[in-house]
């Protein structure tokens, strides 16, 4: 039986994570559905290939009922993790991605039962998203006494893969989104800005509808969240301005026409990019006397640390360390997890009793 089978593997963030697994002594099997594609990566890196497409269930559970777990990097997530779940549901196959999307993340919290019963563990979100920001949640909530409020926020260099700048662009005409009292509340993107020092100087932050408004919750519950961007002034504005475009924004056409922008001029980062940029992450937290927390990571630039914290999760899935059910990165090892990955910095302020501006 196979480690681990990569979907979606000849991607941007696929090759990436496949070619970590394979580094690390994984036994990995390439797959996806374009057949010239893991044909000539399999061969590349000497590994395993399967060619299945998500439409077809019984190729699909033949695939996974000879591997420990499916990673999956086949975005944009909200047409391919279910069809994946349901596959690993029905063969024992543990699930992970690594995807940043809300909607995904509360589907999949949904099976936890399905997935308990079926002794199969399912972890979304192995990458930058969320696992620096989910094991800095955890973190936080364990620097104060009933804590209430949470903000974590990041600020990146360099720029999006393929699949991420589609992913974004579906998200164009929903908003962006907060937790407040444990519900999800839609809300414009941008909606809520505030200076933060995420620990490269001082920047505008943009309220951004961020995987850890889902995450955070389940790993922390602490049912009042918010995600923040680090961005410019004019940036902000602009997407405040862009929020009351939505209905345009989400139509068909439009959305047709942007993807194929991205698939004619977006690359992602190149490996200079990848080697020495860096990524930084921003928490608070508020407790119900007011007492406030302020905590940061520093990291790899967020492709690395997303191959690097993909490949360090699944290990630790495939060597049987996860629960069944449906999980958090922190939620299944803790908030120390991120400290694993090379490279990541975890630094703490005081803890100060004076209530957050």
């Amino acid at each position: 039986m196979a480690d681990l089978l990569v979907y979606g593997s000849y991607g941007y963030t696929g090759e990436l994570v496949t070619r970590e697994a394979v580094d690390r002594g994984l036994d990995v099997v390439a797959a996806g559905r374009d057949r010239a594609a893991v044909e000539t990566q399999a061969g590349r890196l000497g590994c395993e290939q399967e060619v299945v497409g998500l439409d077809e269930p019984r190729v699909l559970d033949l695939a996974l009922a000879d591997v420990s777990a499916v990673l999956n990097c086949a975005g944009p997530f909200a047409d391919t993790a279910e069809p994946m779940v349901e596959s690993c549901l029905r063969t024992g196959t543990h699930y992970l991605d690594v995807t940043g999307e809300i909607a995904v993340f509360e589907a999949l919290a949904a099976r936890d039962q399905q997935a308990h019963e079926a002794g199969v563990t399912v972890l979304p979100g192995v990458g930058f998203d969320v696992v620096p920001t989910d094991c800095l949640a955890a973190h936080l909530a364990g620097r104060v006494s009933d804590p209430n409020r949470l903000a974590l926020g990041f600020e990146t260099a360099g720029g999006l893969s393929p699949g991420t700048a589609k992913t974004t662009i579906r998200g164009l005409g929903t908003g962006g989104a907060v937790r407040r009292e444990g519900r999800i509340e839609r809300v414009p993107v941008g909606s809520s800005t505030r200076r933060i020092d995420f620990g490269n100087g001082e920047r505008v932050g943009m309220s951004v509808p961020w995987g850890d408004v889902s995450t955070a919750y389940h790993t922390t519950g602490i049912g009042n969240v918010t995600a923040y961007m680090a961005t410019s002034p004019q940036a902000a504005r602009a997407a405040r301005v862009a929020g009351y475009l939505g209905p345009l924004l989400s139509a068909g056409p439009v959305q047709s026409a942007l993807e194929r922008l991205v698939e004619w001029g977006v690359d992602g980062p190149d490996e200079r990019t990848r080697e020495t940029g860096a990524s930084y992450v921003w928490g608070e937290v508020v407790g119900e006397d007011g007492t406030r927390a302020v905590s940061r990571l520093r990291g790899p630039e967020t492709y690395r640390l997303t191959k690097l914290a993909a490949v360090e999760v699944a290990e630790r899935v495939v060597e049987g360390d996860a629960p069944a059910g449906f999980t958090t990165p922190a939620g299944a090892f803790g908030p120390d997890l991120v400290l694993d990955i090379d490279g990541v910095e975890r630094a703490d302020e005081p803890v100060d009793a004076r209530d957050a501006a």
